[in-house]
């Protein structure tokens, strides 16, 4: 799975020249979209079934400001995948600046069906549960 390479725009940014806050939540969406079509899931696919995957909680750690036309680096990792919720975690780095981590952030989600009742994900989606497990133990075992 490859990282989510982005270049930092213009208009990302606040009257200090840097990155708005708010943007890296953004960033985080984009760097999420990315892995499940790297996965074979892209978002369009969930909503063709049927189902979609709100945010319940989103919050991120500014470390070191990103600037206009900075090379950003995304790796998102799974933290937690439970029956009905799971969470991801984005690490953003700034490659313009060696590499260096910038900041640190979470979401947390589940699924819905057309009837906005949550869904049990190993029973209703167990094709994409499996998938999602296996990314992720291979991901941890080739961090070990």
């Amino acid at each position: 799975m490859k990282p989510y390479m982005l270049k930092a725009r213009y208009y990302e940014t606040d009257q200090m020249g840097i990155i708005h806050h708010a943007n890296y939540i953004r960033w985080m969406e984009e760097a999420r979209i990315d892995m499940l079509s790297q996965m074979g899931y892209p978002y369009r696919r969930f909503e063709e079934m049927g189902y979609i995957s709100p945010v319940l909680h989103a919050e991120c750690e500014y470390k070191k400001s990103v600037k206009f036309d900075d090379e950003v680096k995304i790796v998102v990792s799974l933290q937690e995948f439970g029956k009905v919720k799971f969470t991801l975690r984005y690490d953003i780095y700034n490659m313009s600046e060696d590499g260096v981590l910038s900041a640190v952030g979470t979401t947390r989600h589940c699924f819905l069906n057309k009837d906005g009742r949550p869904v049990m994900m190993n029973k209703e989606m167990k094709e994409f549960s499996d998938v999602m497990q296996k990314y992720f133990e291979e991901i941890d075992e080739y961090k070990s």
